[in-house]
């Protein structure tokens, strides 16, 4: 869905005159549409995010009945201890915890490694989740979140310069599945208990709690 720059300052809660300032310096994504000034939902999710700014799940107009971000989580598993060196082992590590096979499974591992890494988004603080442009369909009933802490660290060019070592990959039935669930976890991550709890590496069951 496209957005106006109206649309933009009331998502983020700020002036529209913070939004054209945003735009003079070229820091929020944005393009012409017939003359008109436009924003990519996905790509204001993603940056909204890097830039911790408050894009709530609610705000991004979500249903309470599709706030199933602990039942895909749980889906999914959290998987401590992923021994997965370098990209390609990563990916691979992701994709078995995940279930898709045959034909499905060599599509998807071919189509995130021709992304070199640009499959994630880091976050800061270690953590990196996929992009928001970019979601991994699959034939899966509902969308699936799987948690994966690195015992060696990926250096994904993180603003903070912190390699990562805490990712959430997610599998969904079609993009807009993907960009509902992701703006989830987005929200999420703004918690301070979930992060500390994701810095600590704590039990699935405090995670999900």
């Amino acid at each position: 869905m496209q957005l106006t720059i109206r649309e933009v300052a009331r998502l983020l809660a700020v002036p529209e005159a913070k939004v054209y300032r945003w735009l003079s310096d070229g820091s929020i994504p944005a393009y012409r549409a017939r003359e008109e000034i436009r924003f990519n939902r996905a790509e204001l999710l993603e940056w909204a995010t890097l830039n911790k700014l408050p894009l709530s799940a609610e705000v991004l107009g979500l249903a309470p009945a599709e706030a199933g971000l602990s039942a895909a989580l749980e889906a999914g598993g959290i998987h401590h201890g992923v021994k997965a060196v370098g990209a390609e082992a990563v990916v691979a590590a992701m994709l078995d915890a995940l279930g898709p096979s045959g034909g499905e499974r060599r599509t998807l591992e071919e189509v995130l490694l021709a992304r070199a890494g640009g499959a994630l988004t880091p976050v800061g603080e270690g953590i990196a989740f996929p992009h928001a442009r970019r979601p991994a369909v699959a034939s899966v009933a509902a969308p699936v979140v799987g948690l994966f802490f690195l015992e060696t660290p990926l250096d994904l060019k993180a603003a903070d310069g912190e390699p990562v070592h805490t990712l959430f990959f997610l599998l969904s039935p079609t993009p807009r599945a993907h960009l509902r669930l992701l703006s989830l976890l987005a929200a999420a991550l703004r918690d301070p208990d979930l992060r500390s709890a994701l810095a600590r590496r704590a039990p699935a069951a405090e995670i999900l709690a």
